[in-house]
């Protein structure tokens, strides 16, 4: 069974990372929830963990206070 445990737990402050590891994570993302176009303005930007869901497979993936998509753990850092 996948272990879904959430680096960033709901209320969390996060940092989406920087715009240059947004656009690798696009390029070489094949799977499941990818990064829009929209999404990569957002690079850098201070947010919050509004939410917290998994992929089947155990990915935490992330819903963040005032910017717009689904967001993978990979592509934030502790705020």
């Amino acid at each position: 069974m996948p272990d879904y445990d959430a680096e960033f737990p709901v209320g969390t402050r996060v940092r989406i990372r920087c715009l240059e590891a947004l656009e690798r994570f696009k390029r070489e993302w094949k799977y499941h929830h990818p990064l829009s176009d929209e999404q990569l303005v957002y690079a850098g930007t201070l947010s919050q963990v509004k939410d917290v869901g998994y992929y089947h497979g155990g990915d935490a993936l992330y819903t963040l206070t005032h910017v717009p998509g689904i967001w993978h753990e990979e592509n934030l850092s502790a705020g």
